[in-house]
């Protein structure tokens, strides 16, 4: 059986996807699937053994110059890869208006996808063959694990959902997995961040540990906060910026990772190693960390800053 999954982002999004793929490899011996996702996040489906495509969209790119002649060229590709199969089933996992538009649309094969009351904007629901009920008040893992197996036709599993992408990362595991810590400092939204005295107390914390700490980071602005977090201290390592696959596998050989709530924590998660995730503003309940060892540290009145690393590290103590 082909299938052609539709779920571009976030990379959230993306990772809480492969326990469904898990699911179905395990139900139908012969299952594999292509998957569309953003460039940026091309990577992770390619983790899965059950994957056997990963065609990249780039429309976050594309609407910043949609009719020129180079995006032209490039959305007229990526229809062409998108149809070049004819799919036995189409899942459409996004939900929403734009993906079923611009990319499920175009695909051979029967459509499904949430209904009316249950996908993420309704209107998507207008653009499959087959739609689905799917309840809302349940993590987004098991959203899309119940989605892909009435897709499909079979009974959802009741025991977790298994990423099934960490052994891909054993080989690679660098000679000092198991003796360094993760501290992923680096989110997008102002709120989400974790102040920087708060991380260097914890750090400081960790000083008779002999565990060393490493710092990743992804833009520039991020890679100076990482230089102040591990000034005075011998025992942290700021990194070299790197792919998300580097990061990834850094992640895996991880002892634990502390975290504030950001797609990485998500990667660590799936890659079953033992996290931290610090909440302030959002709530964790449907799309907090899955999986093994996931630990969720709440904020006082959901503000960071009345977060203190010894609630932390109390935490930490427990993996």
């Amino acid at each position: 059986m082909r299938v052609l999954i539709v779920k571009t982002s976030s990379m959230g999004d993306v990772l809480h996807t492969l326990p469904a793929l898990t699911d179905a490899q395990q139900a139908i011996a012969d299952i594999q699937f292509d998957w569309v996702v953003e460039e940026g996040f091309a990577q992770i489906p390619s983790w899965h053994p059950a994957v056997n495509r990963v065609i990249s969209v780039a429309i976050r790119r594309w609407r910043k110059a949609w009719f020129s002649a180079p995006i032209k060229a490039e959305r007229k590709a990526f229809r062409d890869a998108v149809r070049l199969q004819n799919y036995d089933v189409v899942i459409d996992a996004q939900g929403l208006v734009k993906s079923a538009a611009l990319v499920t649309r175009l695909a051979h094969g029967i459509k499904h996808g949430m209904d009316w009351s249950t996908a993420r904007e309704p209107l998507a629901s207008l653009f499959y063959n087959r739609k689905h009920h799917i309840a809302k008040q349940q993590h987004a893992v098991e959203r899309t694990r119940e989605l892909f197996a009435k897709s499909l036709g079979y009974a959802k599993p009741q025991s977790q959902g298994d990423y099934a992408i960490a052994q891909h990362f054993l080989s690679e595991r660098d000679a000092d997995a198991g003796q360094y810590a993760v501290f992923l400092h680096a989110t997008t939204r102002d709120d989400k961040h974790w102040p920087e005295a708060k991380w260097r107390e914890l750090i400081g914390l960790l000083n008779h540990s002999e565990i060393r700490i490493k710092l990743p980071w992804g833009a520039p602005h991020e890679e100076a906060r990482a230089r102040r977090l591990a000034e005075g201290f011998d025992y942290v390592d700021v990194l070299p910026r790197m792919s998300l696959g580097d990061v990834a596998r850094i992640l895996a050989g991880a002892k634990f990772v502390v975290s504030v709530d950001t797609g990485l924590s998500h990667l660590t998660a799936a890659l079953d190693r033992p996290n931290v995730t610090l909440y302030g503003p959002t709530d964790p309940g449907l799309i907090g960390g899955y999986g093994k060892n996931q630990v969720t540290c709440r904020a006082p009145e959901g503000k960071l800053a009345l977060l203190e690393p010894t609630q932390v590290y109390s935490h930490i103590a427990l993996l």
